[in-house]
């Protein structure tokens, strides 16, 4: 029996990271051929697509980050002033990210996270489906999964 020793550390290193990230990248590209069609390509790389909001005096009103990556959009943060919500805003905000995603990078679905207290509903009204629900996800918190076709 061979026995190694290795030294275990917690620590923040971007550089280690990043060999990592490689590393895992290349292990993953060898394993998968859908991944490996990908190398190369465009879609290899995930790309940012914001949308914005500006009021009338140029403030921030609302805005969409997210970004595509293969054929997905992934939306990260959805946020409206409350001064702005029940007028429609951020189905205008996802609907335009939606759009730009199907029409400018050829997606064919979008995926975003929620928690139970932010807007589930809201998304399940856009046509998004709950494809993963994790409770206690802080503590106390539901988070939800959701996913929709783009049309």
């Amino acid at each position: 029996m061979v026995c190694r020793m290795f030294r275990i550390e917690a620590e923040v290193d971007r550089g280690r990271r990043d060999l990592l990230r490689s590393r895992l990248r290349d292990t993953n590209t060898s394993a998968s051929p859908v991944l490996a069609a990908l190398r190369g390509t465009p879609g290899e790389r995930e790309v940012p697509l914001h949308v914005w909001a500006l009021d009338e005096s140029s403030g921030l009103a609302g805005g969409l980050v997210g970004h595509t990556w293969t054929a997905w959009l992934h939306v990260t943060y959805l946020w409206v002033d409350p001064r702005h919500r029940g007028t429609g805003l951020g189905t205008r905000l996802l609907a335009r990210a939606e759009r730009l995603a199907r029409t400018d990078r050829g997606c064919t679905a979008a995926r975003l996270e929620t928690w139970d207290f932010q807007a589930p509903g809201f998304y399940r009204k856009q046509g998004y489906e709950v494809v993963c629900v994790i409770p206690d996800y802080p503590p106390g918190i539901t988070e939800y999964t959701l996913t929709k076709r783009l049309g």
